[in-house]
């Protein structure tokens, strides 16, 4: 491979043989767009995305952890406006298979705002596919912060969780369920939930209460599911969490 140095490693001062490259093809572009228009522009698709661990393919019910899992499409961006929308697989783009959210990011990164392109989607297990324009990636990000406080709510010892409907906790919106306090023992911390986040869908299904919490994880294991998927906004990121729903 062929490449410029973006950094080099060198505790010393001196080159220890280590270097991290920007691709040659990357650079052409870089080059290219910097002589025609003095700024480089990326392609943007306005979706938050991650990647499909083997738990959230399980969760899915898809034969293989690979693609990109649309956490949150961005109002007005050009996913948004052709019906992206969370819980989306991404798995190929203009025909070509998304590895996983790294790929797809690259990919939509090194396209030009304007480019028309393809995408094929896996939505509760129908496979679409989707044609739009890339839009301009913006140059700044709003990010808007939630927290949380305390408020009376139900536990609920299987998640170890105590939640508290969304629009009853100052600072956590009016959609989902507020996460009030946390068991740091239980199977959500040990997943990455914190207090301040605001569970948005429990296997697929919006949440506005305790109940409706429970009633999803009743369905989930009722269907026999080991893991459910549950979708979490954290401060500005929204993403999904799979959580294992053993019966007590």
């Amino acid at each position: 491979m062929i490449g410029v140095n973006t950094a080099i490693f060198s505790p010393s001062g001196g080159s220890v043989g280590i270097g991290f490259d920007i691709p040659a093809n990357t650079v052409k572009m870089v080059v290219s767009q910097l002589k025609e228009g003095g700024a480089v522009q990326h392609g943007w698709l306005g979706v938050q995305i991650q990647p499909v661990t083997a738990d959230i393919a399980d969760s899915l019910g898809l034969k293989k952890a690979e693609g990109a899992l649309v956490a949150e499409p961005q109002a007005g961006s050009p996913a948004a406006k052709v019906g992206i929308v969370a819980g989306d697989v991404i798995t190929a783009l203009n025909d070509v298979t998304v590895k996983d959210a790294h790929d797809l990011a690259r990919k939509i990164g090194m396209t030009a705002p304007g480019t028309s392109i393809k995408l094929t989607v896996l939505r509760k297990g129908e496979q679409k596919t989707m044609d739009l324009t890339l839009g301009n990636l913006p140059n700044e990000k709003q990010a808007k912060a939630d927290a949380g406080t305390d408020a009376s709510a139900s536990g609920l010892p299987r998640l170890g969780l105590t939640l508290a409907p969304a629009k009853d906790v100052a600072g956590s919106g009016d959609r989902g369920v507020a996460v009030v306090e946390v068991d740091p023992s239980g199977p959500a911390a040990e997943h990455g939930v914190k207090a301040g986040d605001v569970i948005l869908e429990v296997g697929g299904q919006a949440v506005g209460n305790a109940a409706d919490v429970r009633k999803a994880l009743a369905e989930g294991q009722s269907a026999g599911k080991k893991t459910i998927l549950i979708r979490v906004k954290s401060a500005e990121v929204t993403r999904f969490i799979a959580l294992p729903i053993a019966k007590a």
